[in-house]
């Protein structure tokens, strides 16, 4: 199998075998033996009859479906977000998956063509390349007051109430992570 672009979604590959019992392959061909098409009844599949923990399951399945879709590959769609003239601000988004990565498991990053979600139960952040030199964190905090550094009002089109600007990855800051984390407890 080929090396996927992200190193998060690669590094779970790596560790499939031995945190499920089974390689990607391997999963695969449970999934298509199962002869079910929609994403909650394939991670029942292996979350139910398997034992596979959500985070897996759910990386497993939009593999999956993506493959059997022929849709460009998650890492694939990271990717383009952050080549070209975006290239340098890959490192901003490396830094906020690495905060979301230690807040659970059941953390789910769900790449479209524009933008990252990140979901729990529901989506609570969006990160998005938003210039050449801004990536732009939408956040679910309800009840949270806007500042000068946390934006309010309708962002990313009603999907966030509230906006952070980073133009490095430094700015993956203790409070940029506490307003991660809160997000991610109101999902």
């Amino acid at each position: 199998m080929t090396k996927h672009a992200d190193p998060q979604v690669q590094s779970m590959i790596d560790n499939m075998p031995e945190k499920t019992g089974r390689s990607l392959e391997d999963w695969y061909r449970v999934l298509k033996a199962s002869k079910l098409d929609k994403h909650a009844e394939l991670m029942n599949v292996l979350k139910g009859d398997h034992g596979v923990s959500h985070g897996y399951a759910n990386m497993i399945v939009l593999l999956y479906r993506q493959s059997k879709e022929g849709a460009p590959a998650e890492a694939d769609m990271v990717a383009a977000q952050f080549s070209g003239p975006k290239a340098g601000l890959r490192p901003i988004y490396d830094a906020v998956l690495t905060a979301v990565d230690k807040f659970g498991r059941d953390v789910e990053v769900a790449p479209k063509k524009a933008y990252v979600s990140l979901r729990r139960s529901k989506q609570f952040a969006i990160v998005q390349a938003s210039t050449k030199t801004r990536v732009d964190l939408g956040l679910n905090l309800q009840g949270v007051e806007a500042t000068d550094r946390l934006e309010g009002g309708v962002v990313f089109s009603g999907m966030c109430t509230h906006k952070v600007k980073l133009t490095s990855a430094a700015e993956v800051d203790k409070q940029v992570v506490g307003w991660l984390k809160q997000a991610y407890d109101q999902a």
